[in-house]
């Protein structure tokens, strides 16, 4: 549920349909051009490692994709289905960043509202204050509080095969992910000066709160009603305490420290506002371009998500800027630079991009996860290169 994007330490501690493919997306000689390209990068991507990846490249001159490895160790002739379903992690606080953005357009939630006044005293313990945490904190990251999964008593036992297995059916509520994250004092107060960046799942849990008391509603059906259904999404959905993902899909794998197998993770649950959608390469793509494009937000709240600060220590890109629920790097070729988030859930890695006007995105799926193995970061930059070279095709 968290963009791996601190280090594989923090990435350890705190990780708890699209169309049928074109007709000529069939195995056979890789083609030349940009579909070769894309396809000579995903064949990388697994050859790190990766037991299956997905990926698709999307513009307004039609789209590409590709995929390479199993859909399951165990059927090692059977590819990576179309179309597959996966959990996109973190890229789900994208999502809620544009419902809450466009509550702000409505008029009937502002930027600068304390969390206290939509969760009186909800954000309050060893030091939180709710008061001097405006919206505007909880999706930039520049909060301070501490993110749940980290701080949570249980933590460390989740990332084991054996705790695994005992919470894949177990999904915790809003309220006891919350009620951990304040038993420890915030890593900083907002206030004047220069906003403090930092990483946490726990902002994206608040402002699904702040959502839900904004439009009474529960923030699955803001996400249906104001997101899924008018961009026509037929395979993205959240799957509420559900640990079950719909055919076609993939099994995700998990190398779990000090484990000499990866362990099938497919089955889970848990998050929320900040991780819980499952989409499909092709409809993430889809809700990519129309968010860059304009269609879902007007051009003030645009510019407002475009407003960034200084991520010090993602990794392993340079020169990471994070806005509201989206962040932005330079890449050599790509005017203005990308647009992306990015999310990991056990045994899948989300790892996307889009142009600044949405003008060409490109979406992929890695059935891969290894927490704590230098491996991982191999294939973290071999999907950072997929993302750029894509972007940066004619």
């Amino acid at each position: 549920m968290i963009s791996r994007r601190t280090s594989l330490a923090a990435t350890a501690a705190a990780l708890v349909a699209g169309a049928a493919a074109p007709a000529n997306a069939t195995a056979g000689p890789t083609p030349s051009g940009p579909r070769g390209r894309l396809q000579r990068d995903v064949d990388a991507l697994h050859a790190v490692g990766a037991t299956g990846v997905l990926a698709e490249v999307q513009s307004a001159a039609g789209r590409s994709v590709a995929r390479a490895g199993a859909a399951d160790l165990r059927t090692p002739d059977e590819p990576v289905p179309w179309g597959s379903s996966y959990r996109i992690g973190s890229d789900t606080k994208t999502f809620t960043a544009v419902l809450a953005l466009q509550l702000v357009g409505e008029g009937r939630l502002r930027l600068t509202d304390p969390v206290e006044r939509w969760l009186p005293g909800v954000v309050r313990g060893n030091g939180n204050d709710g008061r001097r945490i405006t919206v505007a904190d909880l999706l930039r990251q520049t909060s301070g509080l501490n993110d749940y999964l980290a701080v949570s008593p249980d933590a460390a036992d989740a990332f084991t095969p054996d705790g695994y297995r005992q919470s894949r059916f177990r999904p915790s509520s809003p309220g006891d992910q919350l009620a951990a994250a304040l038993s420890k004092p915030p890593q900083w107060l907002p206030g004047a000066g220069k906003p403090r960046w930092g990483y946490s799942n726990t902002n994206y849990l608040v402002a699904g709160l702040v959502i839900e008391a904004v439009t009474s509603c529960p923030w699955a059906q803001e996400v249906h009603d104001r997101i899924v259904e008018p961009l026509g999404l037929r395979r993205t959905f959240t799957p509420g305490t559900s640990p079950y993902l719909p055919p076609p899909t993939a099994t995700a794998y998990t190398w779990f420290p000090g484990q000499d197998r990866p362990t099938d993770t497919t089955l889970a649950s848990g998050g929320g506002a900040d991780g819980a959608v499952i989409s499909t390469t092709h409809e993430h793509g889809v809700f990519l371009r129309a968010l860059m494009g304009g269609r879902l937000l007007r051009p003030a709240q645009l510019a407002a998500m475009k407003e960034t600060v200084a991520a010090e220590g993602w990794s392993p890109a340079p020169g990471v800027r994070y806005g509201l629920g989206i962040a932005w790097r330079p890449v050599r070729g790509v005017r203005g630079g990308i647009w992306f988030h990015g999310g990991t859930h056990l045994g899948v890695v989300s790892e996307s991009g889009v142009t600044a006007d949405g003008s060409r995105a490109v979406t992929s799926a890695t059935f891969t996860v290894r927490m704590g193995d230098p491996a991982q970061d191999a294939q973290d930059l071999a999907a950072l290169r997929l993302v750029n070279r894509a972007l940066t095709a004619p």
